[in-house]
């Protein structure tokens, strides 16, 4: 928790000063009211004690509880400003981070996991911050405080307190105890209760059309059991502390009245009866205060062990480097822009005992279609996502425009593609804002572009047929529109940008062979100089490709064009012979 810390900016440390003062400010209004009161008492029952006196004494102690109710205000609302603060820059700098991670660290820590992190575990330590750390703060300056003003008082009274302080120790160190561990794991169930809720709901139609809701009704339920279970036992440890701290705070209370009740019978005089009772008035006053110190850091413990565990869990993403180091390269070599190398390259991911790919070599000059295909499982998409480093090689290097790609810095890198994933992301917002996606919000992407792009992309059909045009509402991960058209949208988006290099990881699947050989005729009309990378499932769509390079369990089988490929490969043989008949195969 502490390390957290050093997130907090300067005004947040000027918040966090002014929040000490007003607590002390507090603190020392409280427990001057002890001592008018002592006057007040002394007064009542002293003879000749003007009336007047008595009440200016009463006015000093209401302006006392005023002014300890002014500060504490003072002091809730600077707490609770400095905790939306430090929340707010916190998620910022977790988003940041986690922005620059590359796949090995999100998939490291689960998406489900990240997004656990960034909201309910900042939202404790938020809490914590907006009602912990005045606590913190003030249970220890109130009780050193009022122990300090009982000391010299009386010894049985004193002895007293520290048997009752010692006790709230005993059962709060039980408590404590038993309830920790079981904060501990309750933000390892929410993790879990998330990730099921997120799969259940990505997968809800799959979960339909298998009549699976009993099955994801049974995993939810016993996600959220175990969570229920461990967080109901936690409470309830922490329950017991409320009775203990009434039951200490009353039994402190008759304990000093019992004594003085003891030393006021021992005593004749009228005046050290006055004064011991006056003193018993002060002294049940101040041990209240001290006990009530622990009855308020029995809340911190209550809030701590969850806010502290969130705080290590938001400190590891925080402290976690990426794997990929940024370059300072922004430009290649000129006489060979759009060019990609690779050279002898091999992967495997992170733990993974077997390569994915192993010594893939290839060069695609300025223009070029170099086309993937294989079995699944063969390392076609692993290849191109090596391409914008989504993962470095773990073996050899790639060469974009003569620089290997370690030392471009990644926004050049990626300026220099237009990537389509194999399943295709849209965003919330608009169709114009989802094609010009990649100008970053600098408008560089004008609106001729996008229609350009929107044409090229064979989508000009339906998005002129929906409401509001280019203006049209996307919903959520592009749920308002189907499979092909979404993909035509991904692909629209990737021609604005005006790549060097269009990377295509099966980006044609859910188009008709029809739109699919006419999207790629005019692509190649228009984008004619820059590099394709294409992986393809059909032949139909790799087969004009400059150079097809066919994968066998990570390995390359075959490199060429269709025709020769056909004669020399019979990895591709089959492939071919799958998809098509022998009349289609003679003809080509």
């Amino acid at each position: 928790m502490i390390q957290l810390l050093k997130y907090l900016k300067a005004k947040d440390w000027g918040l966090i000063f002014l929040i000490f003062l007003f607590i002390v400010t507090q603190v020392f209004l409280d427990l001057k009211i002890p001592d008018y009161m002592s006057e007040i008492t002394v007064k009542v029952q002293t003879p000749g004690s003007e009336t007047q006196d008595i009440i200016l004494t009463g006015g000093y102690m209401v302006l006392c509880a005023l002014g300890s109710l002014a500060s504490a205000v003072i002091v809730s609302f600077f707490s609770t400003r400095l905790a939306a603060s430090f929340a707010k820059n916190l998620r910022e700098k977790l988003f940041n981070q986690v922005e620059g991670f590359s796949m090995e660290e999100i998939n490291g820590f689960s998406t489900s996991s990240l997004i656990t992190r960034s909201t309910n575990d900042i939202t404790q330590v938020q809490m914590f911050i907006a009602m912990g750390m005045q606590i913190l703060i003030k249970a220890p300056i109130m009780a050193i405080w009022a122990i300090t003003k009982i000391s010299n008082k009386n010894w049985q009274w004193t002895a007293a307190t520290g048997v009752t302080v010692v006790a709230l120790l005993a059962v709060i160190i039980v408590v404590i105890s038993l309830a920790m561990p079981r904060f501990k794991r309750i933000q390892k169930l929410t993790d879990n209760l998330t990730a099921v809720t997120r799969e259940n709901l990505t997968g809800i139609r799959v979960v339909r059309a298998y009549n699976a809701e009993e099955h994801e009704e049974n995993k939810f339920e016993k996600a959220n059991t175990d969570l229920n279970d461990n967080y109901l036992f936690a409470t309830r440890a922490m329950a017991l502390m409320s009775p203990s701290m009434t039951a200490a705070m009353n039994g402190l209370s008759l304990a000093i009245y019992w004594i003085g009740a003891y030393l006021i019978h021992d005593v004749l005089d009228v005046m050290q009866r006055i004064t011991i009772f006056s003193n018993m008035v002060v002294f049940s006053s101040y041990a209240i205060q001290v006990v009530m110190s622990f009855v308020m850091l029995t809340f911190i413990f209550v809030i701590l062990p969850r806010a502290q565990v969130s705080a290590n869990r938001i400190k590891e993403v925080l402290n976690t480097e990426s794997t990929i180091e940024d370059g300072t390269v922004n430009e290649g070599k000129d006489h060979l822009e759009g060019e990609i190398e690779f050279r002898h390259v091999s992967f495997k991911y992170p733990d993974a005992g077997d390569y994915v790919i192993k010594d893939i070599d290839f060069t695609a000059h300025k223009g070029e279609t170099v086309a993937f295909i294989g079995a699944t499982g063969s390392g076609k998409s692993t290849i191109i996502n090596l391409v914008p480093r989504f993962y470095d090689p773990t073996e050899g290097e790639i060469l974009i425009d003569g620089v290997n790609i370690k030392d471009y810095t990644q926004e050049a890198l990626r300026n220099k593609i237009g990537y389509v994933p194999q399943k295709s992301v849209l965003f919330s917002g608009t169709i114009a804002s989802n094609i010009a996606f990649g100008d970053n919000g600098k408008g560089d992407i004008t609106e001729d572009a996008v229609k350009h792009a929107v044409s090229v992309a064979k989508a000009t059909d339906f998005v002129e047929k929906t409401t509001g045009q280019y203006e049209g509402h996307v919903a959520q991960g592009g749920n308002n529109f189907s499979g092909g058209q979404k993909q035509r949208l991904a692909i629209a988006r990737a021609i604005a940008r005006d790549p060097e290099i269009f990377i295509f990881d099966d980006s044609f699947s859910a188009l008709d062979y029809k739109t699919d050989r006419d999207l790629r005729s005019q692509l190649k009309e228009e984008a004619g100089d820059v590099t394709n990378l294409i992986v393809g499932q059909r032949i139909g769509t790799i087969k004009d490709a400059d150079t097809i390079i066919v994968l066998d369990e990570g390995r390359i089988v075959g490199k060429g064009k269709h025709d020769d490929l056909l004669e020399t490969c019979e990895v591709y043989r089959e492939i071919a012979q799958s998809q098509l008949s022998e009349e289609e195969l003679a003809n080509e």
